[in-house]
């Protein structure tokens, strides 16, 4: 998929776990994996929102583009 989701990278400079993240944004632990691993079809606008709130940080920060083969 073109579009990636760099959640791990946030995380990392966060110093935070996934579940402590999952907690924040008030998702399960699979469904951020989900997201994560960059198995989701779609995100919605209120989990990006609570993603960059509870990361500190913007959308593009999470969210990047990589042309495809």
């Amino acid at each position: 998929m073109p579009i990636v989701i760099d959640i791990d990278v946030m995380l990392a400079r966060r110093k935070m776990s996934v579940g402590a993240l999952a907690d924040k944004v008030g998702i399960t632990p699979a469904n951020l994996a989900v997201l994560k691993n960059g198995r989701a079809k779609a995100v919605r606008f209120t989990t990006l929102e609570a993603l960059c709130e509870a990361l500190e940080c913007q959308p593009g920060d999470l969210l990047r583009w990589e042309p495809g083969e």
